[in-house]
């Protein structure tokens, strides 16, 4: 999480939202990071702040457990997208997603984003086990690339966990949710938001398929979520200078001491 002291405000807001254990964490973590990482259960809510060109970008982590639900609504206040993860592995979680989370995005704007996610592509799709990251490179050969990045990279303090009986024997686990599911799904999430399916971003667009563990298609995912949201970004902006705010903190660092108010 960033230092709040020295955070840039944020141009805006996605939040990701899942039950526990679909990798919500990891992918942020995957995409933020360029790694994977072996995380526990978050606890409430967690953010990054992501600089995307002159943007400032704000993605929130939300708990997927059950005594955290009502967390959720505060969490998706005037989010610009929504980021709804399932595993693909999991049945349920992609039924949970319509039964408990779908309701929570209704604080979230009026022209909120929403993309329906399947997490873990890795353990059933062969293709979903070559790194997309860094140019589509596999990731054993991504570390001469990492080496050229300038930006500090956070280390792990978790180390990155064993693989899987399932990749170490070649085979692959049964893939529970098809990505018609997943496009029936997105469908229903537009009628509930009142939205024209017609006038609206295709399924095609806006159903993806994950692997926090190799990073296939996190990158994609974010980029265009991004790309979606810059019209909400340049509208905010517009607002903020037609009725600017007084920043207290810029206020403090400008005065180098206090001026006493004169009466009149």
């Amino acid at each position: 999480m960033p230092d709040v002291s020295k955070m840039k405000k944020p141009d805006v807001k996605l939040v990701l939202l899942g039950d526990m254990n679909v990798g919500k964490t990891s992918l942020l973590h995957r995409y933020m990071e360029r790694k994977f990482k072996d995380t526990i259960s978050t606890v409430g809510g967690a953010f990054f702040l992501k600089q995307w060109g002159p943007y400032h970008i704000s993605i929130w982590d939300t708990a997927g457990r059950e005594q955290f639900h009502g967390l959720g609504s505060m969490y998706c206040r005037g989010a610009a997208a929504v980021i709804l993860t399932y595993d693909v592995t999991n049945w349920q979680s992609l039924a949970e997603l319509e039964e408990r989370f779908l309701s929570l995005t209704d604080t979230a704007n009026h022209d909120c984003i929403y993309a329906l996610v399947g997490n873990k592509a890795d353990l059933t799709d062969p293709k979903a086990h070559l790194c997309q990251d860094s140019g589509g490179l596999p990731e054993d050969r991504r570390t001469d690339c990492e080496e050229e990045r300038t930006e500090p990279q956070v280390l792990s303090a978790c180390p990155t966990p064993p693989a899987s009986p399932a990749s170490l024997s070649g085979l692959l686990l049964h893939k529970q949710v098809a990505r018609e599911d997943a496009v029936a799904l997105y469908g229903r999430i537009l009628r509930y938001k009142g939205l024209d399916e017609k006038s609206s971003l295709p399924a095609d667009k806006m159903c993806f398929e994950t692997s926090a563990k190799t990073g296939y298609n996190v990158d994609a995912l974010f980029e265009t979520l991004f790309d979606l949201v810059l019209p909400s970004i340049l509208r905010k902006r517009h607002e903020d200078q037609a009725s600017p705010t007084v920043d207290l903190e810029d206020c403090r660092e400008g005065s180098g001491k206090r001026v006493r108010a004169s009466c009149c």
